[in-house]
């Protein structure tokens, strides 16, 4: 879904802000559904595992490239964002060596919810910016979802909440870390 959210929001215009937001938003609910089933399944499997979080890190980075690229998020903090998701896939790819799991945190999942709602919330402002003909609800929508610079908070919270909780978890999965970093 990542190549055809691409393509959509590439088309800058109505149409493609709006069916990069329902395809984002489709990849965001799947991925929460398909790794829910699979555990309450026990369909958990090692390639499972891998692409996942890969596909996600993906869509993810994607997604804050594009808002830099659009001037709705500082260049550092989606090098931040996207450095940190390096960060942890490295440190998670020593404790497989060393025989170990890296399991994800709680305020990483926390850093995925702020993440997602930043991205959800722009792309419905640039939905409702870029409509010519006026329709209520995305109308409402989109001022409830504008950025700082329109003067919009709810943008500013999950971008802030997101960085804090970025650098945070990043911080946590670096100190849990330290014996395998010092090879012990």
């Amino acid at each position: 879904m990542t190549a055809a959210f691409v393509l959509a929001v590439s088309q800058r215009s109505l149409t493609g802000y709006g069916t990069g937001l329902v395809l984002f938003v489709i990849a965001a609910a799947s991925d929460w559904l398909d790794g829910y089933l699979a555990r309450k399944m026990g369909l958990v499997t090692p390639l499972g595992k891998l692409m996942d979080p890969l596909a996600d890190k993906i869509l993810v980075s994607a997604a804050f490239v594009f808002f830099t690229e659009q001037k709705l998020c500082p260049v550092w903090v989606t090098a931040l964002i996207i450095g940190r998701e390096f960060l942890v896939t490295g440190l998670r790819q020593i404790a497989i060596e060393a025989g170990e799991v890296l399991a994800a945190d709680r305020l990483g999942k926390w850093k995925t919810t702020f993440q997602l709602a930043y991205l959800i919330t722009g792309l419905i402002w640039l939905t409702a910016d870029h409509a010519t003909h006026r329709h209520p609800v995305l109308d409402g929508l989109g001022q409830l979802a504008r950025p700082a610079w329109d003067g919009g908070w709810i943008q500013p919270v999950f971008l802030w909440g997101a960085v804090a909780l970025t650098m945070v978890s990043g911080w946590n999965y670096l100190w849990s870390s330290r014996n395998l970093l010092r090879g012990r």
